[in-house]
């Protein structure tokens, strides 16, 4: 009973029922609607990240990260469908923008800072980080280029975008097939996690952490991960349904709602997780999960959507992003890229990640509708 009482993230579990039954018998609440969806999120997060976590002790922290990726990006997938078939193009790329920031300032730096509160350094395979960071460099020209086409060619160009998006979409998933192939078969000793269980590291441990959690059994495991990513794209769903009336009566513009309160929500999963494992000093998995989810989301995600957008849709989507989300990306894929080339965090670089994100909301806050 003691323990029952004990307070707990699980505790807001309540709001999942609560968000659901306002969806449906009171929509017009949108900001209660909101609050209590993204409230639902965070426990179902966390319990989708005890799931990874066992998975990963079974399987290493190369397949944990990209399940928990592919899990957590499950919600972006649907949101962005959704959204399609709305007509929303401007939300979908922003929304996408938004991930990649998110996942590699937002929840990088968070599971830095957290990590590295706790232990002095935390060691990860630099050979394997830079792999990552150079796909993410990848990520960021096949944003860059389609808007440069765009700026260049002017009007000439515009019957051309789609196609052009289309054919660097069918490059992108190759490349993402090639870079499963380099992580979990024929290099997958980068990804193991062997770094995180350094002397070191284990010396800085406290005393409660040799606790060990009972491993749970790999059905349940999967049952978990399935059933949580379930509720947290249903909850997700839910949420960016009611975020147009909610920034609208809070005086928030698409853009930013796109890149940042969608992004925020989807991204959840991936945020509780990757802290949780870098307080655990498991830095490669939530590097793993940071940076691979950014690469998931501009390799495979935003491809399946180019395409699904050519059946779903009043258009088709193209891959012309603004210059404020271009320039964000690159700028942003360049600091995470100096941070994980050294091989090692600390709490300072988690504050740098999370203030260069910081500065970016600011500014596309205060950027004209």
């Amino acid at each position: 009973m003691r323990r029952l009482l004990r307070p707990s993230l699980d505790w807001l579990l309540v709001f999942v029922p609560v968000a659901l039954a306002l969806e449906y018998l009171a929509p017009r609440y949108h900001i209660a609607v909101f609050f209590c969806a993204a409230a639902g999120i965070i426990p179902l997060a966390g319990w989708l990240g005890r799931a990874t976590e066992h998975l990963a002790e079974r399987a290493g922290a190369g397949v944990g990260a990209l399940l928990n990726a592919t899990f957590g990006n499950a919600a972006e997938l649907i949101i962005g469908l959704v959204a399609l078939k709305k007509g929303l193009r401007g939300v979908v790329k922003a929304s996408l923008t938004g991930s990649i920031l998110g996942n590699i300032l937002l929840v990088l730096g968070a599971a830095a800072l957290a990590g590295g509160l706790r232990f002095h350094h935390q060691r990860f395979n630099r050979a394997g980080a830079r792999s990552q960071s150079t796909m993410l460099i990848l990520a960021a020209i096949a944003l860059t280029m389609p808007a440069a086409f765009h700026h260049v060619t002017g009007r000439r160009g515009l019957p051309l975008e789609g196609p052009l998006s289309l054919a660097i979409s069918i490059v992108l998933l190759l490349v993402y097939a090639c870079s499963l192939l380099f992580s979990l078969r024929t290099h997958k000793q980068l990804f193991d996690g062997g770094s995180a269980a350094a002397g070191e590291d284990e010396r800085e441990k406290p005393a409660h952490a040799a606790e060990a959690e009972t491993s749970w059994s790999l059905g349940l495991a999967l049952g978990v991960l399935a059933g949580s990513t379930a509720l947290v794209a249903w909850m997700s769903e839910v949420l960016v349904g009611a975020v147009g009336e909610t920034a609208s009566e809070l005086g928030m513009t698409e853009l930013f709602i796109g890149v940042f309160v969608v992004a925020i929500v989807g991204n959840a999963a991936e945020h509780s997780t990757a802290v949780m494992a870098a307080r655990a000093n498991k830095m490669e998995l939530a590097l793993g999960i940071a940076v691979g989810s950014s690469v998931q989301i501009a390799l495979l995600i935003a491809p399946v959507l180019v395409i699904a957008s050519h059946f779903i849709g009043p258009a088709p989507l193209d891959l012309v992003f603004t210059p404020s989300e271009v320039i964000s990306v690159g700028l942003s894929v360049l600091l995470a890229a100096q941070i994980a080339g050294d091989g090692e965090s600390n709490w300072l670089e988690g504050v740098q990640l999370l203030a260069v994100y910081a500065i970016l909301a600011i500014v596309f806050y205060f950027i004209p509708a």
